[in-house]
Parts: C-alpha cells; structure tokens; sequence
C-alpha cells in the first residue's frame, strides 16, 4: 500500500495541507502514513472537481457526475493503484466524440462506421472524405515527428497545423474541438497550446490511432464514491468551510491564518490552483511569483440538465461528449455536452447532460444544476514554470506546491504531484515512481480487492 520512502523513516511532522481536490486528499493519504495530516478546505464539500450531484428525477435517485467523469487503464497508473488499494468499484464506458453544427446541419459521431455517417449525406460529400483523409494523416504524420523527436519545442499547435496545410474543416470540425472538449479550452486556446504537449498527450492516450485505444473506466455511484475511504486516515483532521487567508514562513515553522485564528504547522502543502496559493502567500519571493503566475487559469460554467436539444438532431449522431460550433468564434469557451446516461452507464428515460459554456441555450425548465469550475491553462511560458517546481517546493522551505496543473490538468497528475509531494516528506507508495508511463492491467483495475458488479 504505503511505505516509507527509501531513504528511510522520518521524523513525523505536522503538516497542513490547503484544498481538498484529487491532489490535496491523495497528498493527505500518502501522508498520513508517517505524519499528522490536517486539511483546510474553503467549500462546504471535500472533493473540489471531483462533483457528483444526487438529483431525484421521476421518484428515482441518480448520482451524475459534473466534473471528473472518467479514467482509462493506459494513462492512470497512479489513480488506478489508489482505486484498488481502497476496493472502489469502476465500470467499463464508452468514449465517442461527435461534432454537430445546427445551422449547416453538419454532424458525425467518430465512434463507429455507422455513427460517422450518421448524416447519411457526408457518404457522398467530397469535403468530409477530405477531413477524413486529414485526420489520418496527421495520425501518420504526428506520430512520425514525435518518435523521431522531430517536433520543435518552441511551436504551438497551431503554427504546425498552419505549416502543414491542414484543411480548415479538420482544425475546425475534429482536431481543435476535440482538443477543446477534453481541456475545456476555445479554439484559439488550442491554436496555443505547445506543439509537442500537444501530441504527446494524444499519442498517450490513443488518440491518433484509429483502433488502438485504451478502454476508459467511470466509478460506480459516481466519482465521489472514492472520497470516504481515501480521507479516512485523517478524517477527524478536515476543516470544511474554512478558507485559509495567509500563509506565512519562518525557520521554525508554517503559520496558517483562517477566520478562526492561526495554527503552527511544519510543513504546507499548497493543494490548491496556482492562483490561489500565491494569493494566499503572505511572504511570497520572487521566485514563487514568477512560476505559480506564469500558470493561468479560466472558468467554465456547467449546468446539469435534461435538455437533449444541446445533442446533434440525429439520435444515432449521439456521443458520450458531443461538441457544438453553433454561433461560436475562436475565443469563446468550448460548448461540449457529455451525455451521462453512454458514460455513467444510466439506465433511465430521461436522459442527463452536463453541457460547458452554453447555459443560454439550455431550456430553464429543464436545469437541475448550475455549477463554475476552473481548469489551467496550458501555454509555452507555462509548460517553461512546470519545469521550475524544484525552486519553489522543497521540505526546506516548508512549503509543497501539487495539483494536476503541474503536468496535463487530469486526475492522474493531480495523484503524480501529489505523490511526488510525498516522496520529498519521506512517504511513498509501494510502486513505480511519479514518472512511470505502465498501468495496471485491465483485470486488475475492474475487480479491486474482489469487488463485484463491475460489468
């Protein structure tokens, strides 16, 4: 399970840790192992994007997620130990993508041949058979560059696509709205994002191959199911409702200050958004500014609905994240509706939406939530900080900065930082190290400590 780091045992410290998302309890969990774990959290609930809402429907319970939704046995090593280690139960789901544009009437749902043609009419539409024609050969051509190192570091996403003339139909109808869908992000953020990052992350996740791709996994009864166990350890330890409002550093120690006064720690660890801990930082050096600012930020609004008009016209067109281009420029915020009922495996008539940056379009009648999320943004200055996390944390300074934003903004890298943050206090798992690309096999994954009901 745990285990002291290899360098052996430490003294036990008491550690303050700031934010309860994925980062901040798994930080909590290696830690509790050697150390006196107390957590601060401004929210009224533990779990920050991990969001399941219990909504009741026709006298029926259902428990949807709004935030962190899924997990595949590739890319998730760290999470997956964890899920085992704390007998959690996952379901296989389905991961399809469509694109749908309702005043041109355009729509395809790449999951199946069937789904792809959805629109019947784009079997005789040169244009489509082109954007097909494109998307494989920026697999190819993709793929070849990175395995060959032969992606500059220094270039965006899209000065290569520009580079190579790829049609507008790709960027615009695939290759950016997907790449916006998965980080919340607009077209022009994508148009932005570091080349190399970019591809690497797609190449990681199976996404430029057309059949071999991992299998993607959602928690049964949501992704909140996990919180109980994984914050037992120091469970009697956790302030909710009680935002830290300074953080100061001395040689003998850590001072937190909340509204309720200041407790003297050894340690914090900054489980927060970089904004938010430099904020907090009452004593902040230079060197904190330059890397935690260089990280910025956007907000996403999310509703939870039962809308289906925000889905493309064609049922067959349905996928379990569908993309709309419908009166969106470049800079607007992506417009994504994930259909609940493919994901979480939802058997009801009603079927359950959580739509991205479109609420205005959304029926009111028909909203069951409306919530505000905020995900990094990932630029060439940003990815320059993430390699500078050495300057600013280190057991020295007492202060520890985690979060998914330090590597791709996903759960797994919340659990990386998290367990790098561990590593550095003396605690470790008993597996591979933060860097570590393997996964647990499939099997392993959807029976943990010989859970059943898994599908």
């Amino acid at each position: 399970m745990i285990s002291t780091a290899a360098h052996g045992p430490v003294a036990s410290q008491r550690i303050a840790i700031v934010g309860s998302g994925i980062s901040g309890m798994a930080a909590g969990w290696y830690l509790s192992a050697q150390h006196e774990v107390t957590l601060f959290e401004a929210d009224s609930r533990l779990g920050g994007h991990t969001a399941t809402m219990d909504v009741d429907v026709e006298g029926r319970s259902y428990a949807i997620d709004t935030g962190f939704i899924v997990f595949n046995d590739w890319t998730y090593p760290h999470f997956q130990r964890l899920l085992a280690t704390l007998g959690v139960a996952a379901q296989a789901t389905e991961m399809s993508f469509s694109v749908h544009e309702t005043k041109r009437d355009f729509e395809y749902n790449g999951h199946t041949l069937t789904s792809l043609f959805a629109q019947r009419r784009n079997l005789f539409n040169p244009s489509f058979y082109r954007l097909l024609g494109d998307i494989m050969r920026f697999n190819k051509q993709a793929t070849k560059a990175l395995e060959s190192q032969q992606l500059p570091d220094h270039m965006t996403l899209g000065e290569y696509l520009d580079q190579h003339h790829y049609s507008r139909d790709f960027q615009r109808h695939y290759l950016l709205p997907m790449g916006a869908a998965i980080w919340s992000a607009s077209i022009s953020d994508l148009r932005a994002f570091p080349l190399a990052f970019f591809v690497r992350f797609f190449r990681n996740h199976g996404l430029l191959s057309v059949s071999h791709r991992p299998q993607w996994y959602t928690l049964i009864g949501g992704s909140k199911s996990y919180i109980p166990s994984l914050t037992a350890p120091y469970a009697s330890r956790i302030h909710l409702n009680t935002p830290v409002t300074r953080i100061t550093r001395e040689s003998a120690g850590v001072t937190i200050t909340t509204a309720s006064g200041s407790q003297h720690f050894d340690q914090v660890v900054l489980a927060c958004h970089a904004d938010q801990a430099l904020a907090m930082l009452g004593d902040a050096s230079n060197v904190e500014r330059d890397v935690l600012g260089a990280m910025p930020y956007q907000t996403n609004d999310v509703v939870l609905h039962t809308d289906t008009a925000l889905l493309p016209r064609r049922k067959r067109a349905w996928a379990s994240w569908n993309y709309r281009l419908d009166k969106r420029d470049s800079d607007e915020r992506v417009s994504v509706t994930y259909d609940m009922n493919i994901l979480q495996r939802i058997e009801s008539d009603t079927t359950f939406c959580v739509t991205l940056n479109d609420s205005a379009s959304i029926d009111p009648s028909k909203v069951l939530g409306h919530y505000r999320y905020a995900h990094p943004q990932f630029t060439l200055e940003g990815q320059a900080a993430q390699a500078r996390h050495a300057e600013i944390s280190s057991t020295a300074q007492r202060t520890h900065f985690c979060g998914a934003y330090w590597r791709n903004g996903f759960h797994e890298d919340g659990v990386w930082s998290a367990l790098r943050v561990a590593q550095a206090l003396g605690c470790d798992e008993s597996a591979p190290t933060p860097d570590e690309p393997s996964a647990l096999p499939a099997h392993e994954l959807v029976t943990p400590q010989g859970a059943e009901g898994l599908g």
